[in-house]
């Protein structure tokens, strides 16, 4: 089926519906990765985005239960240049385009992903509308104008959980589905396995989590309680957590500035505290600093950061469209531990007075793949020395 992709400044890619059809509105972004499409599927922060991918030929290993980061798929649609007709893997359970149906997702190929992607780095994400039944080039444009964008929005709270779970909860079918990185299990067989009272109780804020964030914390003797975004600081705090977590998510941080206010307070009580992606958003406002939106935001498997308190370049993965601006920040208060080799943006930073860290990368999908395992493990050193 035919498929017109209208961007809001009058560029517009004709395409084939290989999933889905109807209409469909997002921001236009791209992916660099060369694999981890389910992933990307199924992660929070692409919630209200199109994404397109570079690598040229997608849906080569189907969909497996292994690879979920969440329920079901979130992205707006996806992009990409070819199909793949026909998936090859031993743990394959269902073909790209019968997942993206199942889940409302539409799916289109047959496209220039590297004219759409010079195109967006270019001019930068902007609104987008997708469509296989109004054809008229010129009415998509004026729709993609009219549509909403991210920036001041909250769509965090779209994809955050309803109702306070415990992990695995409702995600139990997931849990046992976790690639365990040899750094985990040298970790495991050195600490042994915790009992029951050793296990560290964690608060976990869901603003849009990848469940790999969770099934990582646990294998590290972690007992997780997981909250909605608009749960109050006192409540987590009533429950006497050993660490309190933020989770990465979707649009704009300063789309949510309750979120912010309830993180502040938790930060301020002294509790160990580690944010990831939007989470480390969340803290840098939390702290007194400033966000602002990247041209085209980074996305991608093999992002260089440089950790400066240690000198390593680690090679991670990414999504993020915002960032937090480094220099409004206090220098007496906050340090910031890591860099972005390709644009010198913040990826870390550190409270020098309280327990409280971030990183603007995401150490849970492993594509180092155990670069940053660290991270995890500085955050149980700090609830333990808190015991």
């Amino acid at each position: 089926m035919k498929a017109i992709i209208a961007l809001e400044d009058g560029t517009c890619f004709e395409g084939r519906a290989f999933a889905g059809q109807g209409e469909v509105y997002g921001e236009l972004v791209f992916n660099t990765s060369m694999m981890g499409y389910q992933e990307i599927l199924t992660d929070p922060s692409y919630h209200g985005q199109i994404v397109t991918l570079t690598y040229p030929l997608i849906g080569n290993y189907g969909i497996t239960l292994e690879d979920i980061e969440s329920s079901r798929a979130q992205a707006a649609a996806l992009v990409i240049g070819e199909c793949s007709r026909i998936p090859s893997n031993w743990r394959c359970r269902k073909t790209l385009p019968q997942y993206l149906n199942e889940n409302g997702v539409m799916g289109i190929d047959q496209i220039d992903t590297r004219a759409v992607t010079l195109h967006i780095r270019s001019k930068g994400a902007m609104k987008c509308v997708i469509s296989t039944t109004d054809l008229d080039r010129e009415s998509l444009v004026k729709k993609a104008k009219a549509s909403l964008g991210l920036v001041g929005r909250d769509i965090a709270t779209e994809v955050s959980t309803k109702e306070q779970y415990t992990w695995p909860g409702p995600y139990k079918a997931y849990q046992q589905f976790s690639p365990v990185a040899e750094g985990l299990l040298a970790y495991d067989n050195f600490l042994g396995k915790p009992s029951e009272k050793d296990l560290y109780k964690v608060a976990v804020l869901d603003c849009g989590i990848k469940l790999n964030q969770l099934r990582l914390l646990e294998r590290m003797g972690c007992r997780l309680e997981v909250y909605p975004n608009g749960s109050t600081a006192s409540d987590i705090l009533a429950k006497k957590p050993d660490g309190f977590f933020i989770s990465n998510g979707p649009g704009d941080p300063e789309g949510v500035p309750h979120v912010v206010k309830q993180i502040s307070d938790i930060v301020q009580s002294g509790l160990p505290t580690f944010g990831i992606c939007f989470g480390h958003q969340l803290l840098g406002l939390a702290l007194g600093g400033r966000t602002y939106k990247l041209k085209f935001g980074h996305r991608g498997g093999n992002q260089p950061v440089k950790d400066l308190t240690t000198g390593k370049v680690e090679i991670t993965s990414q999504n993020h469209g915002f960032c937090v601006d480094k220099d409004s920040l206090d220098p007496a208060l906050v340090e910031t531990t890591h860099i972005n080799l390709n644009d010198q943006t913040s990826e870390g930073m550190r409270h020098l007075k309280l327990p409280v860290f971030s990183v603007q990368y995401h150490p849970e999908a492993s594509p180092g793949p155990h670069d940053s395992t660290y991270l995890f493990q500085r955050f149980i050193k700090l609830m333990s020395e808190r015991r």
